[in-house]
């Protein structure tokens, strides 16, 4: 397996330890004022869905596993997992909600995704960047507010619920990040 050094890391990739694989959930570079720097991973082991975190010095050989980057396309969830396919072969395959995890809520039909699988196992799932979501409550606009910067609390059609700013209103379709939630921009469809 080829070697690689920490700070190259990101999340969704698969790295062996002692013989076991990984999926790193954060890789967050720490540069302090004084000392080495180091890489923080925040990781799952495949097997057992065990969460440990580890240090490394930035510039430290960590072992990255052959993982096969697909790109597949949501079709439904249900009892069994979340159901994908392979766009070219047609092939579904089911994927555990652990390994979906916290970006659930993003995941919408027909949406193309990033799939890593070891060996026809699912790994891990990158989703597009942004998505456009509907605003299904939030405070009314107020007349006057549009220029200042303050954000307003509002639910998203996923249930997620973010910050707006207080020209959007209820049925208003914006733009979030998949990351974290935020606010981009209103949706130009």
């Amino acid at each position: 397996m080829p070697k690689v050094i920490a700070s190259s890391l990101r999340k969704g990739n698969v790295v062996d330890k002692d013989g076991r694989l990984y999926v790193i959930l954060s890789a967050e570079n720490i540069h302090p004022g004084k000392g080495t720097p180091v890489t923080q991973l925040d990781m799952r082991r495949i097997t057992d869905g065990v969460k440990v975190s580890e240090r490394y010095r930035t510039t430290e050989q960590v072992e990255r596993a052959y993982v096969e980057d697909r790109e597949h396309t949501f079709l439904y969830s249900d009892a069994e997992g979340f159901h994908f396919m392979n766009p070219e072969s047609y092939e579904q395959l089911a994927v555990p909600k652990d390994v979906i995890g916290d970006q659930a809520p993003y995941l919408q039909e027909g949406m193309a995704v990033m799939l890593s699988t070891h060996n026809g196992v699912p790994l891990a799932l990158e989703l597009p960047q942004r998505v456009t979501l509907e605003v299904t409550d939030t405070e009314p606009v107020t007349k006057g507010q549009t220029a200042s910067s303050s954000y307003k609390p509002a639910t998203l059609s996923n249930g997620i619920r973010t910050l707006v700013p207080p020209h959007i209103g209820t049925g208003t379709r914006i733009v979030v990040m998949t990351a974290d939630g935020a606010y981009v921009e209103r949706a130009k469809d």
